[in-house]
């Protein structure tokens, strides 16, 4: 699912510390029960009952209903859970978000070409592989299905490489399912029997494509490879604040007049202080010294292991684009609604939420994981594209276009290799695109048989 070029410029002043591998000898000692004063004076409970009328959406009364049965306030990761993927009412769940008439754009939306270079990529990976006759093929949240659809375009070509897939879509959204079904131009068997599971096929190479909730219900044993384009920056983040009694989570709590939400901190410490203790670990003491706010994303992590477990087992490799660093990531957290940042807590829902990609983290989590596994990058975008031939790729379609053509191609080929403002762009009132060629980066974890994967090398 996700993310995001604004047509506004992304704010990269966040303080982003390099990743090392010295414990802190104070984090320990900081959450110790003796070194914590327990201040509740800055939660808040609602009252049990209330007479007074409210307009609150079902999610706003939802995330309430927790937070009074909890007594007390829920971290940032579940309200960031809450807010996307809320069955019932999550940002994502029930509405398509993506292009210029939703709240952000993403890089397959932008030009056919990104699509077709990630393609590339899977099929060398694929000949590194040995050209195995049955691969399945996971794209983590699809989006609208246009990176897929480009890939498997792209390819078309390339009889034996497009014979031997199966396309396994993760993805919880059931609107953006039905989306990504017409993307790919899907034809469900009718005929299968009733006790058959039913074959979904994509008539734009004849590939079988399936849908799954998780990763885990991706079925095993055949070789695999996974594209997560634009998927950890949308994975729920806990950010940890540096306070006179320690590092203290943030949380999320009613406000006083019960009419919004507020962040409060901890008074103790919670479950999430785990991964901020192994994130630490990873990192350089000075670095984690200079920061006064942390952001991890357990899940990331969590992730980042099934991955490296699952290539480790069954053979492939995984490639992952996002925006982030290579280190420690101090305070990310934005949200974005209608191409424009708004108030993380202001109408809960109505909004995307993302952070970046802690890309250190990923790294040692897959190594963690696995002795099998390799993991390389991260490299940029710009690197990443450049080296698969996007170059020669845009000439070859401005020989046959009209100059409308041409003008899309050439702005579709700045904003996802460049880096600043495209010159020859003449742009609508919010602003001229802004390249993503070196803010977002590219990362890969192979199984070790598999060498060194392009343009990695």
């Amino acid at each position: 699912m996700l993310r995001k070029v604004l047509h506004q410029s992304l704010p990269f002043n966040r303080r982003i510390a390099t990743a090392g591998s010295a414990a802190p000898p104070w984090l320990s000692s900081s959450f110790s029960s003796s070194s914590i004063s327990i201040d509740r004076s800055g939660l808040y409970n609602p009252p049990d009952h209330s007479h007074h009328p409210t307009s609150d959406s079902e999610l706003v009364k939802h995330l309430k209903g927790i937070i009074k049965f909890r007594g007390g306030p829920i971290s940032l990761g579940e309200y960031m859970s809450e807010v996307l993927t809320n069955p019932k009412a999550g940002y994502y769940i029930n509405r398509d978000v993506f292009g210029a008439e939703g709240d952000f754009i993403t890089s397959p939306e932008v030009s056919q070409m990104f699509g077709e270079m990630v393609g590339v990529w899977v099929m060398c990976l694929w000949e590194q592989m040995g050209q195995p006759q049955r691969v399945n093929l996971v794209e983590l949240g699809p989006g609208r299905g246009t990176l897929m659809a480009d890939l498997l375009r792209g390819a078309s070509k390339f009889k034996n490489f497009v014979e031997s897939l199966h396309v396994h879509l993760v993805e919880c959204s059931p609107a953006l399912q039905k989306l990504q079904h017409q993307k790919l131009k899907c034809i469900d068997d009718e005929n299968a029997a009733q006790d058959a599971d039913k074959r979904t096929v994509s008539s734009l190479v004849g590939t079988p494509v399936s849908w799954h909730a998780t990763l885990e219900q991706v079925p095993s044993g055949s070789p695999t490879i996974i594209i997560a384009h634009e998927f950890f920056d949308a994975l729920p983040v806990h950010q940890f604040q540096k306070a006179s009694r320690g590092w203290c989570e943030k949380m999320v709590d009613v406000a006083e007049d019960s009419s919004s939400f507020h962040f409060v901190l901890s008074p103790h410490p919670t479950p999430t202080t785990l991964y901020l203790l192994k994130r630490c670990k990873w990192a350089a003491t000075e670095e984690i010294a200079k920061l006064d706010q942390i952001e991890v994303c357990p899940k990331a992590m969590e992730l980042s292991q099934d991955i490296a477990e699952r290539i480790s087992s069954d053979g492939g490799g995984a490639l992952i684009i996002d925006y982030g660093s290579d280190g420690v990531i101090s305070d990310s957290l934005q949200a974005i609604r209608k191409h424009k940042f708004v108030n993380l807590l202001d109408d809960p829902g109505s909004a995307d939420i993302s952070a970046y990609v802690d890309f250190a983290s990923i790294k040692h989590s897959a190594e963690e994981a696995s002795g099998e596994v390799s993991v390389h990058g991260p490299i940029t975008q710009s690197q990443f594209l450049g080296s698969l031939g996007i170059n020669f790729r845009v000439e070859s379609l401005l020989q046959n276009c009209t100059e409308e053509q041409a003008e899309s191609l050439r702005t579709g080929y700045w904003r996802l290799v460049g880096d600043g403002e495209a010159p020859f762009w003449e742009g609508p009132d919010e602003g001229a695109p802004i390249g993503m060629g070196t803010r977002y980066k590219a990362m890969a974890i192979v199984n070790k048989k598999q060498g060194v994967p392009v343009p990695f090398q």
